[in-house]
């Protein structure tokens, strides 16, 4: 295994004798915990009395975890079972009042976790998004399977020495999103957020 990054996000009121209770706040596909998650999310829930905790998926940000920048749906459910792991070792979090907040793929994947993780008491979604939805349809006109034979291909080609491809989530601008037809609106306000300075981070 490897080292989940998290940030955590106190009241300003904190006093370490007592118990409060405690929020894991899970940020979007190909986002990081400086972003939405924790900046947003986990300063603002901090302010209104929770123990907050935003952390990197594993394989993003400043987790660990091998190839870099996957996203991996079924190693996102379990990062949350992690993070409530360590929650529990902390004196000041009531380990019976855990909670999620997921924010756009974060929020699909916490309503995942929520279903087998016991010591999730409290689940909220902002903008939740289904990855797996997303992957088959896509945001414009998408071809299954021919995205399958090119990530066959791919992957042959990285194992005969290629170099690694990554790809962005998110084109590198609102006119670069207009340019390439990307009018669908969650894409396009997503883009104005992580494309510009208040929303970028560096390793988001």
């Amino acid at each position: 295994y490897w080292d989940i990054a998290a940030d955590i996000y106190f009241p300003d009121d904190f006093n370490s004798e007592k118990k409060y209770p405690a929020i894991i706040s899970a940020h979007p596909i190909g986002s990081c915990k400086e972003q939405t998650s924790g900046s947003v999310y986990g300063a603002a829930l901090a302010k209104a009395g929770f123990i907050v905790i935003a952390f990197d998926a594993s394989f993003q940000g400043s987790s660990g975890g091998e190839p870099r920048y996957l996203e991996d749906p079924t190693m996102r459910v379990k990062d949350f079972s992690i993070v409530v792991d360590y929650l529990t070792t902390l004196p000041y979090v009531d380990a019976g009042r855990i909670g999620v907040l997921g924010i756009c793929g974060g929020g699909g994947y916490a309503i995942n976790a929520a279903m087998t993780e016991r010591r999730i008491k409290a689940i909220g979604t902002v903008t939740g998004a289904n990855y797996g939805r997303l992957m088959r349809e896509g945001f414009t006109a998408f071809n299954p399977i021919g995205a399958l034979e090119a990530m066959a291909q791919q992957r042959t080609d990285e194992a005969n020495g290629a170099k690694l491809r990554v790809d962005d989530l998110l084109p590198s601008s609102p006119e670069a999103a207009l340019e390439a037809g990307l009018t669908e609106i969650d894409l396009f306000e997503a883009t104005e957020y992580y494309r510009s300075p208040r929303g970028c981070a560096p390793n988001g």
